[in-house]
């Protein structure tokens, strides 16, 4: 999905300062606003740009440098936005992926699935350096059926089990959900429990030709189980739109790599079309 750049921008600066409340402007020891920083690295994720590339770009793009309170003939350096994917903790990215679901309609009801992203893009010689063997980072997100914006999303390295990391989505955002459908990798007892005690209904399959389990299994496919695949419609257009690859060497950039993705794909509905 193409998207007017200037109006993309727009939107990104305004999700990110209401992310960032009170200290969306600059901190006291001087430099960039913390919005830009949000803003530019939006816009190297959306353009498939480096830090390097980043810079140059806007030095020809006066009016994005005017949106972001930037001058095109004295922009920072790469190493600038470089270091602010550090700085910023995971809760901040945290906060815009919210907020840029928030901009959306809520049904309240949502898809809980789980995707991988590559994270071997790094040479050969680094990864044998530095001990790297997992090729992959796992994603565990909720995804509102009707708009299709992804309200929270679990990282992890470490294969954990879709019953455990499931849980941990769903009990964040329990007191805006009415339903959550799952596949039957999510399904277990103890799941079932906890997310029933949540007061959120929990359409999941059951496995097996057994009477109880056919019936269950009819029953939220009236519910409305079959929605269920809107998860994989959000996946599918992060990983064609932008990239299913992860840059960052390190799993806690790529862990803020991953939401901020997800973050963007949710502004991205919000901005004009080519």
């Amino acid at each position: 999905m193409a998207v007017v750049l200037l109006d993309l921008i727009e939107k990104a600066l305004r999700v990110a300062k209401q992310a960032l409340g009170k200290h969306a402007g600059k901190p006291e020891s001087g430099g960039l606003a913390r919005a830009t920083h949000i803003v530019a690295h939006c816009i190297r994720k959306e353009e498939g740009y480096t830090f390097t590339e980043l810079i140059d770009r806007l030095s020809l793009m006066p009016e994005v440098c005017d949106l972001l309170g930037l001058h095109p003939d004295a922009l920072p350096d790469p190493t600038t936005f470089y270091h602010s994917l550090d700085r910023y903790a995971m809760y901040v990215w945290r906060a815009l992926l919210r907020v840029s679901a928030q901009q959306h309609p809520q049904s309240g009801h949502v898809a809980l699935d789980s995707t991988f992203f590559e994270r071997k893009q790094a040479s050969q010689y680094y990864l044998q350096r530095c001990g790297r063997t997992v090729k992959t980072v796992k994603a565990t997100t909720l995804t509102d059926t009707e708009s299709l914006a992804v309200l929270d999303v679990h990282c992890c390295i470490e294969r954990e089990h879709d019953t455990k990391a499931g849980p941990r989505v769903v009990r964040r955002n329990a007191d805006d959900l009415r339903s959550v459908a799952a596949d039957n990798g999510f399904q277990d007892w103890h799941t079932e429990y906890e997310i029933a005690a949540l007061d959120v209904e929990y359409l999941v399959q059951h496995q097996g030709s057994r009477p109880m389990a056919v019936g269950n299994n009819a029953l939220i496919r009236a519910k409305g189980y079959t929605q269920r695949w809107m998860s994989e419609t959000s996946y599918s257009t992060v990983k064609r739109t932008q990239d299913s690859a992860l840059r960052s060497r390190f799993w806690y950039r790529q862990f803020r790599e991953i939401v901020l993705l997800f973050a963007l794909n949710n502004i991205k509905k919000l901005a004009k079309t080519l």
